[in-house]
């Protein structure tokens, strides 16, 4: 097991009690929206295939929040619970979430509120910590997962070694999406090889962990309280200290906003520096794990150009008469 030094940055790794039933890491109670969490699906509650939880932190996502859900309900395989994490929005996100309740009362639309810290990790573990299904999938507010996404998941966690696992993204707001998927495919798969294969990497927009390794890791996870590390390689690098495997699954894919480009250079770059400041919280210091900084930083400006040009030819107004 690597050993971690003190924590730098305002990262708070180490023990923490573990919450007890109905009570989050920071002490905060179950706010609870929606009564009925029942799967109601055959396929799901059989005992061979295991109960797919899907959270989704979000903070003030009224632009995007119905989309997500949309996709979350209709799967071939439906998921033991939709968890949406409410975070001190000031917008629409509730009302837009209770409004999916009732136009889908058939389905395990949950409603939590996370209103003592601000901040994307406490909302995450909150999610985590409520989620009753045996496989716990994390996504975010943005996300599209694919129709057959759950189903995916359960076959990523058929060997029983597999402790956690991610897969590709398709970026929906961008130009020729199909062949991005297959670029985000390779791309993944290029910075495994170029960090040896000493851990797998951890995609927040689209990931899934059993809940017996989330008990594991869960008091321990960084608190990242000055907003500085990446929390999905903060989990990866966890779950690396157990020695827990994470499996990447190609077929686990999701829809992702590019709206990242959207950041002015210096922004941009201090997202990706994130992965230095997560790797220096856990004083990891192995110049291979840079990889995928390299690929972030290589891609930005084409992305950014390809994203621009795209925006423009979907506002154009459509022609009448052919003209």
């Amino acid at each position: 097991m690597t050993q971690r030094a003190p924590s730098t940055d305002g990262a708070l790794c180490g023990p923490r009690p573990v919450p007890p039933a109905g009570v989050d890491g920071n002490g905060a109670t179950l706010k609870l929206m929606s009564a009925d969490q029942s799967s109601g699906d055959a396929l799901n509650d059989a005992a061979v295939l295991p109960r797919v939880s899907i959270v989704i932190p979000a903070y003030n996502e009224e632009s995007v929040i119905r989309q997500c859900l949309i996709a979350a309900v209709y799967q071939s395989v439906p998921a033991h619970e939709i968890i949406v994490v409410d975070n001190l929005s000031t917008d629409r996100t509730a009302a837009i979430v209770q409004q999916m309740q009732l136009e889908y009362p058939e389905s395990p639309v949950i409603l939590l509120s996370q209103d003592t810290d601000q901040g994307l990790i406490p909302t995450r573990n909150f999610g985590l910590n409520h989620a009753t299904g045996d496989i716990l999938g994390r996504i975010d507010a943005d996300s599209v997962v694919e129709p057959d996404w759950v189903e995916e998941v359960q076959r990523a966690f058929h060997d029983p070694s597999v402790q956690a696992a991610t897969g590709p993204v398709v970026y929906y707001d961008m130009p020729m999406r199909r062949f991005g998927l297959k670029a985000d495919d390779k791309m993944r798969q290029l910075m495994l090889k170029l960090a040896k294969q000493q851990y797998h990497f951890l995609f927040g927009s689209n990931m899934a962990l059993r809940a017996t390794a989330w008990e594991t890791i869960r008091s321990e996870t960084c608190r990242d309280e000055k907003d500085e590390m990446h929390e999905d390689i903060d989990l990866s690098l966890h779950l690396a200290d157990h020695g827990l495997k994470v499996q990447y699954w190609p077929q686990m894919v999701s829809g992702m906003s590019a709206r990242r480009l959207e950041d002015s250079p210096r922004d941009y770059r201090y997202y990706v520096t994130r992965f230095d400041r997560t790797y220096k919280a856990h004083n990891v210091k192995k110049m291979a794990l840079k990889a995928p900084m390299v690929v972030f930083f290589s891609v930005y400006f084409p992305a950014k150009i390809l994203r621009a040009i795209h925006t423009v030819n979907t506002a154009q107004p459509a022609r009448r008469g052919g003209q």
